[in-house]
């Protein structure tokens, strides 16, 4: 019994892990996919990547609530179909061609084609706001909480990191270089990869058992929210920011790249982009062998504080410091910024340990705001693509916004994830 307990725990650690990686290769179509639509319509470079996190607004607290009566199990089925759902819309944007036109925006003329694409974007997003609202809790609860949880959550992490440098690098290979004659058509095999692997993943999670901690029992009574708890309101605020701050640093530094404009500058910046993602996997690697010995809160410490420096030293450092790639002179601030990956990638398993760190019978619900702040990620790349189009501020000014984001981040994890609310009963 108690061996056959054991690897129903292993495959769950297994399962939980393989839906982890799914969920960046969807998510990070947003970016390369936007340089193609932003050829056409400059002003629609980051709505791909909005409509997806934006989706997290309304998904969130449902998640969170379908994970508690339907157990973990359902609700990740339930997300893997509305996911394909999603990348067959997209694809359907590839075919619909642009002779229709909606509405005018911005003096452009919009066409159906990109409407349908936001459109999937949206219900993209849905799905992997299911998927990560299953993933964290689970993997948290499998490795028994504390130190432990977050290592598993950093293992599951850097599989999340691999499939991550993959979409902007396959991406970035399928264009080349964006011209006008670029379209969603190019990077199809990207939407058929992602609609297999989650017609497998769906197979997969149906045949293997998950443990249910919720499912079956009385559901538990509430006398407070879950941000009743300071470390956990803090917390939420913290996952808001750090979505930001995850996908705004990649997203811009293709642009940059792309704005270059010479041959191959597409495929560079997936590249540059990819290594981003790269980091991320390193950083998480790293993590999940340390963190059953360092603390979260050590962790949590340091990578900020360095990404602060990175961010730093690519804001101020000239761009005619150069280096060459593929035959083509690229500013080295490039490299600090896709070094800022090994920083970020603890702090998505990093924040949610702390904010749930000794909520209980509340920590599913918490779980469900996490993921409605998980917007942050829609949200503040649109305001840094904004302050990027300000000819007073640029892509690579608009980073003060990301420096101000992880400074909160350092906050937190050195005073305010301390949880000052234990009178609370959480059992």
């Amino acid at each position: 019994m108690t061996q056959e307990k054991t690897n129903g725990k292993l495959i769950a650690i297994i399962t939980m892990c393989f839906i982890f990686a799914m969920i960046s290769f969807v998510t990070n179509m947003g970016a390369p996919f936007g340089n193609i639509w932003g050829f056409t319509y400059p002003f629609a470079k980051a709505w791909g990547n909005a409509m997806n996190f934006i989706a997290y607004l309304f998904m969130g607290i449902p998640a969170g609530k379908m994970l508690v009566k339907y157990g973990y199990k359902k609700t990740a089925l339930v997300a893997l179909v509305v996911g394909i759902v999603g990348l067959a819309f997209q694809y359907l944007s590839s075919i619909t061609g642009d002779a229709t036109k909606v509405f005018t925006y911005d003096g452009i003329p919009v066409a159906l084609n990109l409407i349908i694409y936001l459109l999937g974007a949206f219900i993209c997003g849905f799905c992997v706001c299911m998927l990560n609202t299953v993933v964290n809790p689970m993997l948290n609860l499998l490795g028994g909480g504390g130190n432990k949880g977050n290592q598993l959550i950093q293992v599951g992490g850097t599989l999340n990191s691999l499939t991550a440098t993959l979409t902007p690098l396959l991406a970035g290979i399928l264009v080349g270089t964006v011209t006008a004659d670029t379209s969603m058509t190019d990077v199809s095999p990207l939407l058929f990869i992602g609609m297999a692997v989650f017609a497998i993943s769906f197979v997969i999670i149906s045949r293997v058992t998950i443990p249910e901690p919720t499912l079956g029992k009385v559901q538990p009574v509430y006398e407070h929210s879950p941000l009743a708890f300071r470390h956990t309101l803090l917390g939420v605020i913290a996952i808001f920011f750090y979505v930001g701050i995850e996908i705004g640093i990649p997203m811009e530094l293709n642009f940059y790249i792309v704005n270059l404009g010479f041959e191959g500058s597409a495929a560079i910046g997936g590249t540059l982009a990819a290594a981003y993602w790269i980091m991320m996997l390193v950083g998480r690697a790293s993590s999940s062998a340390i963190s059953g010995k360092v603390s979260t809160k050590m962790q949590m410490t340091v990578v900020s504080s360095v990404a602060i420096a990175l961010l730093l030293i690519a804001i101020f450092l000239p761009e005619s410091v150069s280096f060459t790639i593929s035959g083509h002179e690229v500013p080295m601030k490039a490299i600090f910024i896709a070094a800022c990956g090994l920083c970020t990638s603890v702090m998505w398993g990093g924040i949610f340990n702390l904010s749930v760190e000794g909520l209980g019978k509340y920590t599913e619900a918490a779980s469900g705001i996490f993921m409605t702040m998980v917007v942050g990620g829609g949200i503040m790349p649109l305001i840094q693509e904004a302050l990027a189009n300000s000819p007073s501020i640029g892509i690579i000014g608009s980073y003060w916004l990301v420096i101000a984001m992880l400074a909160y981040i350092l906050f937190y994890s050195t005073v305010g994830c301390k949880n000052v609310n234990k009178d609370i009963k959480v059992d």
